[in-house]
Protein backbone atom coordinates (compact mmCIF):
# COMPACT_ATOMS: atom_id res chain seq x y z
CA UNK A 1 0.00 0.00 0.00
CA UNK A 2 3.11 2.51 0.52
CA UNK A 3 3.67 1.82 -3.03
CA UNK A 4 0.14 2.57 -3.82
CA UNK A 5 -0.02 6.05 -2.00
CA UNK A 6 3.60 7.00 -3.13
CA UNK A 7 1.77 6.95 -6.96
CA UNK A 8 -1.06 8.81 -5.55
CA UNK A 9 0.66 11.47 -3.82
CA UNK A 10 2.81 11.67 -7.68
CA UNK A 11 -0.65 12.08 -9.21
CA UNK A 12 -1.73 14.90 -6.88
CA UNK A 13 1.70 16.97 -7.47
CA UNK A 14 0.33 16.80 -10.92
CA UNK A 15 -2.76 18.08 -10.23
CA UNK A 16 -4.86 14.63 -10.79
CA UNK A 17 -6.73 12.90 -7.82
CA UNK A 18 -4.46 11.35 -5.47
CA UNK A 19 -5.72 7.77 -5.73
CA UNK A 20 -2.18 5.06 -7.07
CA UNK A 21 -2.48 1.29 -7.26
CA UNK A 22 0.07 -1.20 -7.92
CA UNK A 23 0.01 -4.90 -8.83
CA UNK A 24 2.25 -7.00 -7.04
CA UNK A 25 2.58 -10.82 -7.16
CA UNK A 26 2.04 -12.34 -3.54
CA UNK A 27 4.20 -15.19 -4.08
CA UNK A 28 7.29 -13.18 -4.46
CA UNK A 29 6.74 -9.79 -3.59
CA UNK A 30 7.25 -8.28 -6.52
CA UNK A 31 5.67 -5.00 -7.43
CA UNK A 32 4.39 -5.77 -11.24
CA UNK A 33 3.22 -2.33 -12.64
CA UNK A 34 1.94 0.76 -10.70
CA UNK A 35 -0.09 3.25 -11.55
CA UNK A 36 -1.57 6.59 -10.52
CA UNK A 37 -4.43 8.40 -11.87
CA UNK A 38 -4.72 10.97 -14.99
CA UNK A 39 -7.64 11.09 -16.88
CA UNK A 40 -6.75 15.38 -16.90
CA UNK A 41 -2.94 15.06 -18.03
CA UNK A 42 -3.61 12.07 -20.61
CA UNK A 43 -7.22 13.20 -22.03
CA UNK A 44 -8.41 9.86 -21.01
CA UNK A 45 -11.52 9.23 -19.12
CA UNK A 46 -10.29 5.38 -18.08
CA UNK A 47 -7.07 6.28 -17.03
CA UNK A 48 -8.16 5.77 -13.61
CA UNK A 49 -4.92 4.38 -11.61
CA UNK A 50 -5.97 0.56 -11.15
CA UNK A 51 -6.71 0.73 -15.25
CA UNK A 52 -3.10 2.04 -15.81
CA UNK A 53 -1.70 -0.56 -13.54
CA UNK A 54 -3.44 -3.30 -15.19
CA UNK A 55 -2.57 -1.96 -18.61
CA UNK A 56 1.21 -1.79 -17.61
CA UNK A 57 1.27 -5.06 -15.73
CA UNK A 58 -0.69 -6.96 -18.90
CA UNK A 59 1.89 -5.16 -20.76
CA UNK A 60 5.22 -6.35 -19.19
CA UNK A 61 3.90 -9.95 -18.52
CA UNK A 62 2.91 -10.02 -22.20
CA UNK A 63 -0.75 -11.47 -21.03
CA UNK A 64 -4.20 -9.75 -20.27
CA UNK A 65 -4.91 -12.46 -17.96
CA UNK A 66 -3.03 -11.35 -14.53
CA UNK A 67 -4.60 -14.28 -12.85
CA UNK A 68 -2.97 -14.89 -9.45
CA UNK A 69 -1.50 -11.13 -9.54
CA UNK A 70 -2.58 -8.68 -6.18
CA UNK A 71 -4.01 -5.38 -7.13
CA UNK A 72 -3.63 -2.43 -4.35
CA UNK A 73 -5.59 0.79 -4.44
CA UNK A 74 -5.89 3.29 -2.24
CA UNK A 75 -9.44 3.90 -3.14
CA UNK A 76 -12.16 1.87 -3.28
CA UNK A 77 -12.60 0.69 -7.23
CA UNK A 78 -15.26 2.28 -9.36
CA UNK A 79 -17.78 0.20 -11.44
CA UNK A 80 -15.56 0.43 -14.70
CA UNK A 81 -12.12 -0.36 -12.36
CA UNK A 82 -14.27 -3.69 -11.15
CA UNK A 83 -14.71 -4.59 -14.57
CA UNK A 84 -11.62 -4.13 -15.76
CA UNK A 85 -10.02 -6.27 -12.35
CA UNK A 86 -12.84 -8.60 -13.19
CA UNK A 87 -11.55 -9.37 -16.78
CA UNK A 88 -8.05 -8.88 -15.84
CA UNK A 89 -8.70 -12.42 -13.68
CA UNK A 90 -6.73 -10.58 -10.84
CA UNK A 91 -6.87 -12.48 -7.37
CA UNK A 92 -7.05 -10.51 -5.15
CA UNK A 93 -8.06 -6.49 -4.20
CA UNK A 94 -6.53 -4.50 -1.32
CA UNK A 95 -8.04 -0.80 -0.93
CA UNK A 96 -7.30 1.74 1.28
CA UNK A 97 -10.61 4.15 1.55
CA UNK A 98 -13.80 3.48 1.66
CA UNK A 99 -15.49 5.33 -1.63
CA UNK A 100 -19.34 5.62 -0.41
CA UNK A 101 -20.24 7.72 -3.59
CA UNK A 102 -18.37 6.20 -5.99
CA UNK A 103 -17.10 2.56 -5.03
CA UNK A 104 -18.45 -0.56 -6.85
CA UNK A 105 -17.12 -2.94 -4.44
CA UNK A 106 -18.24 -2.59 -0.79
CA UNK A 107 -20.50 0.35 -2.02
CA UNK A 108 -22.99 1.10 -4.90
CA UNK A 109 -23.53 -1.75 -7.23
CA UNK A 110 -21.07 -4.53 -5.37
CA UNK A 111 -19.70 -5.25 -8.66
CA UNK A 112 -18.25 -8.51 -7.79
CA UNK A 113 -21.26 -9.64 -6.04
CA UNK A 114 -23.28 -9.45 -9.34
CA UNK A 115 -23.93 -12.66 -10.86
CA UNK A 116 -23.32 -11.49 -13.90
CA UNK A 117 -19.59 -10.90 -12.91
CA UNK A 118 -17.81 -13.63 -14.26
CA UNK A 119 -14.88 -13.59 -11.93
CA UNK A 120 -14.88 -12.56 -8.39
CA UNK A 121 -11.20 -11.47 -6.68
CA UNK A 122 -10.92 -11.77 -3.05
CA UNK A 123 -11.21 -8.74 -1.20
CA UNK A 124 -9.88 -6.80 1.63
CA UNK A 125 -10.73 -3.40 2.72
CA UNK A 126 -9.47 -0.72 5.16
CA UNK A 127 -5.87 -1.25 4.75
CA UNK A 128 -3.82 2.39 5.48
CA UNK A 129 -7.91 3.57 4.80
CA UNK A 130 -7.06 6.42 6.95
CA UNK A 131 -3.57 7.79 5.42
CA UNK A 132 -5.65 7.05 2.30
CA UNK A 133 -8.67 9.20 2.90
CA UNK A 134 -6.65 12.20 4.32
CA UNK A 135 -4.57 12.61 1.53
CA UNK A 136 -7.93 12.69 -0.88
CA UNK A 137 -9.69 15.13 1.42
CA UNK A 138 -6.58 17.36 1.96
CA UNK A 139 -6.40 17.18 -1.76
CA UNK A 140 -9.98 18.62 -2.28
CA UNK A 141 -9.73 21.24 0.61
CA UNK A 142 -6.62 22.75 -1.05
CA UNK A 143 -8.70 22.68 -4.79
CA UNK A 144 -11.55 24.42 -2.71
CA UNK A 145 -9.41 26.52 -0.93
CA UNK A 146 -8.05 27.75 -4.65
CA UNK A 147 -11.32 28.39 -6.16
CA UNK A 148 -10.60 25.38 -8.47
CA UNK A 149 -13.05 22.80 -9.34
CA UNK A 150 -13.50 19.34 -7.64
Amino acid sequence: MRIALEAAQAAADRGETPVGAAVVDPATGEVIATGANQPIGSHDPTAHAEIVALRAAAQKLGNYRLTGLTLVVTLEPCAMCAGAISHARIGRVVFGADDAKGGAVVHGPRFFEQPTCHWRPEVVGGVLAEESSDMLKGFFRARRKKGEPT
